[in-house]
């Protein structure tokens, strides 16, 4: 689904305002005014590492092309499986494990330890990442792989005080800074505070839902009554917006009931983490990074990721993300859009590995559902 330019402005627009009045009011507010208190609702989180299986292993393995005593970069660690996967088959490797999440910080230290010298816990989000390694004294050009695997990691989502998860009872957060920035809003912030149009917005841009402005009205209603601060709340309240026979009407990828308030989780959790601009800035950085001849593999798991990856490997024009994601179609037969498109983009750093998208193979998507959804794409820096 494509969405008009203005769209994607509203909600950055949104997003600032946001930021301002949230951080102004910080001080002031109280949960009886609808804002959320953090220090009551979350807990600590566990370190322990929980049951984590990577996305298309054998296929990451195969177009990174590691070889011994190279040096890769893990921008996503998670809980740790493709790099442990990495360790074990390459010798002498090096893997940066950078990642947001404190709690994937510290499985990674702990994964440090156990392989003396070859894992670099890093720490911080992906707009950080080139001052990270400038503080490491790593140059830029000369990293042999990247690996990304964006997106929401299956352990904060089986995490319920992470509040990700519309199917486990918990507070409303999905921060994946975890308590590292205690000033940045969460999502109950965000459901409790912005007014119906905005929401609406957010909604329809993230989540590409049709019914936004039902949804978000409902939000509206119910937090007048009481502020929305569990998962559960709020997927009863999207739920409610709703006759009950539609609540698992939808379906997922392998035709399976999904919830009705699937993609509004999907675009909250993207509006608050800020993602798909921290997605921009990892392509970015991942550029910058690699050396000429070396391997990056992008995993995303849904259409607005895929669409700025396949777009950023074809060199279009990014500057300005807002007018990229969701501007008009395009007037013309869908050849002559295809042909234009050729004609349009053509990268100077990237030569992909294969044109086509990679998803996972039908017997991986049956032991792991979650990465239905996974696209891989891959290319060599130029």
């Amino acid at each position: 689904m494509i969405f008009h330019s203005k769209t994607r402005l509203a909600v950055r627009r949104t997003w600032r305002a946001f930021m301002m009045s949230f951080h102004s009011s910080a001080v002031s507010a109280s949960p009886s005014s609808g804002s959320f208190d953090k220090s009551k609702e979350v807990s600590s989180v566990s370190t322990e590492p929980p049951p984590h299986t990577p996305v298309m292993l054998k296929e990451v393995l195969h177009y990174l092309d590691i070889h011994p005593a190279q040096v890769v970069l893990d921008m996503t660690f998670g809980g740790g499986g493709h790099t442990k996967e990495i360790l074990s088959t390459v010798p002498e490797v090096t893997v940066l494990a950078l990642d947001r999440d404190p709690t994937a910080f510290s499985l990674a230290q702990q994964l440090a330890k156990e392989h003396s010298g070859r894992v670099k816990p890093l720490l911080g989000r992906f707009s950080e990442l080139q001052a990270l390694l400038s503080n490491m004294d790593i140059k830029p050009g000369s990293i042999d792989a990247v690996l990304l695997d964006a997106g929401c990691s299956s352990m904060q989502l089986d995490q319920a005080e992470r509040g990700f998860s519309l199917s486990k009872d918990g507070p409303l957060d999905m921060r994946m800074d975890g308590e590292r920035y205690t000033d940045m809003p969460c999502a109950a912030d965000v459901v409790n505070t912005l007014d119906q149009q905005a929401l609406a917005s957010i909604l329809t841009t993230y989540g590409e839902e049709r019914h936004a402005r039902k949804i978000a009205s409902a939000i509206v209603e119910a937090r007048r009554v009481s502020p929305i601060t569990r998962t559960q709340q709020l997927a009863t309240v999207v739920a409610g917006a709703f006759p009950a026979f539609v609540t698992y009407a939808r379906k997922d990828q392998l035709r399976r009931p999904a919830h009705v308030a699937t993609k509004t989780f999907q675009a909250l959790r993207i509006f608050v983490n800020d993602e798909l601009n921290e997605l921009h800035a990892a392509l970015r950085a991942a550029q910058e990074a690699l050396r000429p001849g070396g391997r990056l593999c992008v995993i995303t798991f849904h259409s607005l990721e895929d669409r700025l990856v396949k777009r950023f490997l074809q060199g279009g024009d990014l500057s300005d993300l807002n007018q990229f994601h969701f501007s008009p179609k395009k007037k013309g037969s869908r050849k002559e859009n295809r042909v234009k498109e050729k004609q349009d983009f053509k990268s100077a750093y990237w030569l992909l590995v294969r044109k086509k998208v990679i998803t996972p193979e039908k017997d991986e998507v049956r032991d792991n559902p979650r990465g239905r959804s996974a696209k891989l794409r891959t290319a060599l820096r130029i």
